[in-house]
């Protein structure tokens, strides 16, 4: 449309138009790797910069798109992180720590040796399910047999919930191709697991490039070290997709999950509480609870229900304190 013939354009201030030329200059890109306040953002032409937040603003995580303002040849502002369709982290007494955004997909492995935790695997279950990100298990090391029955006998529980369980051996390059790469083509998943559990050594299969660096595990005290320090985000050869590597973890706490969240990280729990008495029942202690009755009717596994009192009451600790 054009202006009124006589009429004057009016006079916008210089703030507004800084603001307008800043708006102009912001590229949208996705960060593929983080640690710390520092982070690298790739853009569609593939280029990448590294970025900090402005001022004291922090808050994004791999897989997150952003608005940057280049700044130099090849850094840049965080401007705005744009919205998610979901972010996975963990949190307890001390801290929080994000792992990823936008996941489609979350690959937990754990292994025949050493032994993993049921808590720990437990709860990466709830935080994907109450995050709305589909799971799925890989049980490596499968080729140390003397152990592989008491490992396939610990899953049974979240194996009956429906939840997909791959075994295989990292080191088998052929069996890893074929068994996981048609399930990470066109998705985003994060790598996630104990330390000690072969994820680097899995990592290193799916993308070369990333030269992951490995180690193995203590058998005198039945536990693996860190080796990733860092989050990352690696494009894999096709089939394609991608796969975000994040560090090993030894806790995995869910205390900023409210009630409500805590109860989608247990579907199992969901045909049975249209049958509670009462609407806000905690599936504890409350007479006519549904959830509680098909425990003693043994259709819910006792200890899924076990670790869903020990995050709901840490919850509750928590927000307490706070």
């Amino acid at each position: 449309m054009s202006a009124t013939p006589g009429r004057p354009k009016p006079i916008r201030s210089r703030h507004e138009r800084g603001a307008d030329a800043a708006a102009a200059t912001q590229a949208e890109g996705r960060i593929i790797a983080a640690h710390g306040r520092h982070y690298v953002v790739e853009f569609p032409d593939g280029a990448q910069r590294h970025c900090f937040p402005r001022g004291k603003k922090a808050g994004a995580a791999v897989g997150d798109r952003v608005l940057v303002a280049p700044q130099g040849r090849d850094e840049g502002v965080i401007e705005a992180i744009l919205p998610r369709r979901n972010l996975l982290y963990r949190s307890d007494e001390m801290r929080a720590k994000q792992f990823a955004a936008n996941v489609d997909q979350l690959l937990i492995v754990v292994a025949v040796e050493p032994t993993f935790s049921d808590d720990l695997a437990g709860r990466a279950l709830a935080g994907a399910w109450s995050a709305g990100i589909e799971p799925l298990i890989i049980l490596n090391k499968t080729d140390l047999r003397h152990g592989l029955d008491a490992a396939r006998a610990r899953l049974a529980a979240v194996r009956a919930l429906g939840v997909p369980v791959i075994e295989l051996s990292a080191h088998d390059s052929a069996a890893v191709h074929a068994l996981l790469a048609p399930r990470l083509a066109g998705r985003t998943t994060l790598l996630l697991g104990q330390s000690g559990m072969g994820k680097s050594t899995l990592l290193n299969t799916l993308a070369p490039q990333a030269g992951a660096a490995t180690r193995e595990y203590s058998a005198a005290l039945d536990m693996g070290r860190h080796t990733t320090t860092t989050t990352r985000l690696y494009h894999l050869p096709p089939p394609g997709g991608d796969l975000i590597d994040s560090p090993g973890f030894q806790a995995f706490g869910l205390q900023h999950l409210s009630g409500a969240d805590i109860l989608r990280g247990f579907p199992e729990f969901a045909p049975h509480i249209e049958h509670c008495r009462f609407y806000n029942c905690t599936h504890r202690h409350e007479p006519g609870c549904g959830v509680v009755a098909a425990l003693q009717a043994g259709g819910i596994d006792p200890g899924r229900y076990a670790l869903y009192r020990r995050i709901l009451e840490e919850s509750e600790v928590a927000q307490q304190r706070y």
